[in-house]
């Protein structure tokens, strides 16, 4: 197998807040776990011995790809710093998702579009669009997620029940076109000559 390491680094980064542990990392490359842990030190001393912004982080046995501490004040201003108006079409169809089908957990959500959400779920929990509504029942009690108040009164509503309906024969497929409603609806409102 070629570029080993290169192909770790991304299992890492695609396995995102979840994490991956040593033992799913060798099932998926099909290598030993004492070759996935040597592999993760070589990582760990390339990030620590070159200019890089990001670390591997271990907690309990899962693996983490993270940013570096002393970089934090940086990345404080751009949790706080008032982003572009606009929000990418993955927040939108993620927002249209939980709206839709709320309480929802991240997995139904990844699920549903195919792709991890984390990142949407992060933007839309920063512009308060969405909130916590508690813990579903079962294995590791997941986090349910909701809209809050300031989704309805960005959108101009007063309740969920003013959302348009979803047609009659409506499958997973077409949830795009929910996200388009969103999108339009998010044009109107950031263009100032409407």
């Amino acid at each position: 197998m070629k570029n080993v390491k290169a192909i770790l680094e991304g299992l890492l980064f695609a396995s995102g807040d979840d994490g991956i542990t040593v033992k799913e990392l060798a099932k998926i490359m099909e290598i030993s776990v004492k070759a996935i842990e040597h592999l993760i030190e070589e990582l760990k001393y390339d990030y620590e011995h070159a200019s890089r912004g990001i670390m591997i982080m271990e907690a309990k046995g899962v693996y983490y790809l993270t940013t570096k501490p002393e970089h934090s004040e940086y990345y404080k201003k751009l949790v706080e710093e008032p982003q572009s108006g606009r929000m990418s079409q993955a927040a939108l169809e993620t927002l249209a998702i939980i709206a839709y089908r709320q309480p929802i957990t991240r997995t139904e959500i990844d699920e549903i579009r195919g792709v991890k959400s984390d990142r949407p779920v992060q933007t839309l929990l920063a512009r308060l669009l969405i909130e916590e509504v508690g813990r579903k029942e079962g294995i590791g009690r997941p986090v349910l997620f909701g809209t809050t108040k300031e989704f309805l009164t960005f959108f101009g509503l007063t309740s969920l029940e003013e959302l348009p309906p979803l047609p009659d024969n409506f499958d997973e497929n077409e949830l795009e076109e929910e996200a388009d409603l969103f999108f339009d609806r998010f044009s109107e409102l950031e263009d100032p000559t409407n």
